[in-house]
């Protein structure tokens, strides 16, 4: 038997209906559009209903990532949802989607990894497909950052937002076929050729909530130490896309397309520079999306395929650096 490897076998994604602009964000806040852009490139951001949870938008990126993939719920055997903003503290998101779904089998959990989350969460979902543990699996991030926000702090407020996407990865036996411009013999396979993940819990004060159910009463507040995050995020994520290239034979010039996290756009400009990556190869929705955490990768990915731009046979590198510190990459051909 061929060793298995996990295909993408749809994607999909859903943002509120509410968007909040940054003009309006200035009448609630000492700020205003010109200065937001010009430190973040945000424009606007979608913020959840009251009564609209995590599990919601998750439950919508899974619908609309299966309806992509021509399968249906049933077909599902693992969910695993990417988040730091659950509905509860349990049930998990995952259940709860799962419920929704009507699946009595299989098994449904969370990751939490920040905003590195769905890096995480794909890399779980490809390992228990390459063991035969699962032949079809949602990967799903989904948050409401909204509902963690100080939003007198104009130094985070400005920066979130919520959404979820989703995709579908599916077992397939793996084939070799000709080298790519890599020269590897895998260069051509299609599917997860490989992540990477990497945390530093000596940082964890540089980003993170205070509050939650062990230490208080309360949720809490996102707190940042913005500088200090901005100057791992160009040298952690530098590196480990790196890493994922020299681990598969590639340079930047195999890439055809790296999606990455949304976080801030001088944050995705100084990592295309020390890459030497050219920017028009870079999917950037953080201008309509602002900041969604672990949904930001798949919001984008979902993009990015539906306007055409991803193209079967492409290389695609994911990237993402978040609170804990956590960071990873994933490099996937479609």
């Amino acid at each position: 038997m061929k060793p298995l490897i996990s295909k993408i076998a749809g994607c999909g994604s859903y943002l509120p209906e509410r968007v909040l602009t940054n003009d309006e964000l200035a009448t609630k806040v000492d700020t205003s559009d010109a200065w937001i852009v010009e430190r973040t490139g945000i424009r606007q951001r979608h913020i959840a209903a009251e009564g609209e949870f995590t599990s919601d938008l998750a439950f919508e990126a899974a619908r609309s990532a299966l309806a992509d993939a021509g399968l249906a719920a049933a077909d599902v055997d693992m969910i695993v949802v990417a988040t730091t903003t659950p509905d509860y503290t349990f049930p998990s998101v995952a259940t709860q989607v799962q419920g929704r779904l009507a699946l009595g089998h299989g098994t449904a959990f969370d990751v939490q990894a920040a905003c590195s989350g769905f890096i995480f969460g794909l890399a779980v979902a490809d390992n228990f497909i390459k063991s035969g543990q699962a032949g079809a699996v949602l990967v799903i991030g989904a948050e409401t950052m909204s509902r963690i926000l100080d939003w007198k702090d104009r130094a985070t407020c400005v920066l979130f937002g919520d959404g979820a996407g989703a995709v579908v990865l599916v077992a397939a036996e793996k084939e070799q076929d000709d080298l790519g411009r890599g020269g590897t013999a895998n260069a051509r396979v299609r599917g997860v050729l490989s992540t990477h993940l990497h945390s530093d819990g000596r940082l964890a004060d540089l980003l993170y909530v205070d509050g939650g159910p062990s230490t208080s009463q309360a949720t809490g507040y996102l707190r940042m130490q913005g500088r200090e995050v901005f100057r791992r995020a160009v040298v952690n994520l530098s590196d480990v896309v790196v890493e994922a290239m020299t681990a598969n034979g590639l340079t930047a010039d195999d890439i055809d397309w790296v999606v990455p996290h949304q976080a801030n756009k001088r944050i995705l400009d100084g990592t295309a520079r020390k890459l030497k990556l050219p920017s028009d190869r870079v999917v950037v929705t953080i201008d309509r999306h602002a900041n969604t955490s672990a949904a930001s990768i798949p919001l984008a990915l979902d993009v990015a395929v539906r306007d055409g731009r991803i193209q079967d046979g492409q290389l695609i590198l994911m990237e993402a650096m978040g609170g804990g510190m956590t960071w990873g990459a994933g490099l996937v051909r479609w």
